[in-house]
């Protein structure tokens, strides 16, 4: 094993993953809380009224990056599901658990700032659109989880059973994602891809920047969360009971 492969491998112990944690979540989170008031104020202050939507559109500064997190981070769960079942680490199953609640958050979230877009746009609060019926399917995945999950007493076998829960239910992302293409729906097409942008450039700053924005967001409380429940399920362990003596000091 090269040295280099050796220092990433260590972070599969969780006490070199909690003093990581530890020392990057204020990073990301202080980028999150800077690059959301900057996308903020772009999207709803410097961005021009769209010619069609009028000052609605402006909801998609927080519905587009909500969708696309909902989606990153149940694709970051399965990869940390497959990782713990194929070489049975523990950290795998607490990452896991740590990116759930989040991705729930924005799942719940992309709904309901998309009700919110569609009653001016669509007349109505709700359709069983495609990407839409899709993304609540997603909202169900994440708690489903966390409740199999949480019912379970046995840390180990709860991960192991909510990670194939969570292999299953990846086949929903690409449904999402492919789902204004593959059906005829009322959801509107991607307005930036790779080879084209159907948008002004400081509608399309503003996107950008509060999808960076975001991700910050995911990452900061995920790597908090983690390390919380690190010091849950390793609390017998003696570098626990030495960082719980340092504090107290």
């Amino acid at each position: 094993m090269s040295a280099k492969a050796h220092r990433l491998f260590k972070f599969a112990s969780p006490q070199h993953l909690y003093v990581l944690a530890g020392r990057s979540w204020p990073w990301f989170a202080s980028l999150a809380l800077g690059l959301m008031c900057l996308g903020l104020w772009i999207g709803f202050f410097v961005a021009p009224i769209d010619a069609q939507q009028g000052q609605g559109y402006r909801i998609i500064f927080v519905h587009v990056p909500a969708s696309q997190m909902a989606m990153l981070i149940y694709l970051a769960m399965a990869f940390w599901a497959a990782l713990g079942l194929a070489f049975n680490t523990r950290v795998s199953g607490m990452m896991v658990r740590a990116l759930a609640p989040t991705g729930a958050i924005f799942s719940f979230l992309s709904l309901v700032t998309g009700a919110i877009w569609g009653k001016p746009m669509w007349g109505t609060w709700w359709v069983w659109d495609a990407r839409l019926t899709s993304t609540l399917i997603l909202f169900f995945l994440y708690l489903g989880y966390l409740a199999l999950h949480a019912s379970m007493d046995d840390a180990r076998r709860a991960d192991k059973a909510s990670a194939l829960l969570v292999l299953v239910g990846v086949v929903n992302v690409p449904i999402i994602y492919f789902s204004v293409k593959w059906w005829n729906t009322l959801h509107q097409g991607a307005s930036v891809s790779f080879t084209q942008i159907s948008m002004a450039t400081p509608m399309l700053v503003g996107m950008l920047v509060m999808v960076l924005a975001f991700w910050m967001y995911a990452i900061a409380v995920s790597l908090f969360r983690v390390r919380s429940i690190i010091l849950e399920r390793e609390r017998h362990a003696e570098w626990v009971k030495e960082q719980v003596r340092d504090v107290l000091r």
